[in-house]
């Protein structure tokens, strides 16, 4: 007989929804540790733009795979996933239960259902596109897109410059488009037993009254200065993933003399609301594919109640402890 798998949470949902507070009242109940699922918390001295918990937070609640790399650095899904398994097994070997939390699905996807063989990135490729898209824009190499993989381009955003320059490099690169990858993809299961947590606002109103709250207040904290220090400390360029992170994007565009200062907090705010709404739109996928256990909005004062009922109940059933 196999030995049962051990259990994990997760715990994902759109900015601004209010996943970190949830997971701390998590952990002081469970035994848990936490796992970052947060593709900009990778990144060392960004810290405002990226809500990260500070010392004191963190010295309460310590967190895995943050500050891994620095911001001229890249990291993939690929990297992150064997990351998180590793980080895994040693919580669970310490006899604790990993508590994945963030809203990076491409991330959560990759962790739960593994990785199509993609080639690897082209330096030299990448390049020539962040040229074409300073010269022609990134709405132009979307349309590009759309003649030669309809099926990727249909779901990005126009300015989704990250995620165009990936597609493109693909298909120039194979003359495939991603879907194709994705369907040969090798399963590659999840070894743990995953209870996973969605936390939305079906009040669109209320998530983007917290994402404009969390921005000024972002600004307020010195989000400017901290991309102004990033900019003096490390050779960057606008086409890095860790400056196309929602905020980090549009200061540097202000500090590039690209955009008025009285109207970075609209378009930080604006932009932190389309990535939401792409964030929204992965979890209504998952959901519909039955990854998700657990949907509640924390509008709802039931719902942290219920969701810690649920963990509980998921956890009573977990090897080792007493149902």
């Amino acid at each position: 007989m196999s030995r049962p798998l051990p259990p994990a949470i997760a715990l994902i949902g759109p900015t601004a929804s209010g996943k970190t507070e949830l997971a701390f009242a998590i952990a002081d109940r469970f035994p848990v540790e936490i796992v970052s699922l947060d593709s900009a918390q990778v990144f060392i001295d960004m810290d405002i733009g990226t809500a990260k918990p500070d010392q004191a937070t963190l010295a309460r609640y310590p967190h895995h795979l943050i500050d891994l790399i620095t911001p001229e650095e890249r990291y993939s899904a690929a990297q992150f996933r064997a990351d998180a398994l590793r980080v895994m097994d040693e919580i669970t070997a310490r006899g604790k239960v990993p508590l994945l939390v963030g809203g990076t699905m491409l991330y959560y996807k990759a962790l739960r259902e593994g990785l199509a063989d993609l080639p690897e990135a082209d330096p030299a490729l990448r390049a020539a596109i962040d040229a074409e898209a300073a010269a022609r824009g990134w709405p132009a190499l979307h349309a590009e897109l759309a003649q030669g993989d309809p099926a990727t381009a249909a779901r990005l955003a126009p300015n989704d410059s990250q995620r165009i320059q990936r597609a493109l490099e693909v298909l120039r690169l194979t003359g495939k488009p991603l879907g194709d990858f994705w369907a040969d993809q090798k399963a590659a299961p999840l070894p743990y037993r995953l209870f996973t947590v969605a936390l939305a606002a079906p009040e669109r109103g209320i998530l983007h009254e917290r994402i404009e709250r969390r921005f000024h207040a972002m600004l307020a904290a010195g989000l400017v200065g901290e991309v102004e220090m990033l900019r003096a400390k490390y050779r960057l360029t606008a086409g890095l993933p860790s400056m196309r992170c929602v905020g980090y994007r549009q200061v540097w565009e202000m500090l590039a003399g690209h955009l008025p200062r009285a109207e970075l907090a609209d378009r930080g705010t604006f932009a932190t609301r389309q990535f939401a709404k792409r964030q929204l739109t992965w979890l209504r996928s998952l959901d519909a594919a039955g990854a998700i256990d657990l949907a509640a909005d924390l509008a709802d004062s039931a719902s942290a109640a219920k969701i810690l009922a649920e963990t509980d109940k998921f956890l009573a059933r977990a090897p080792g402890r007493n149902a």
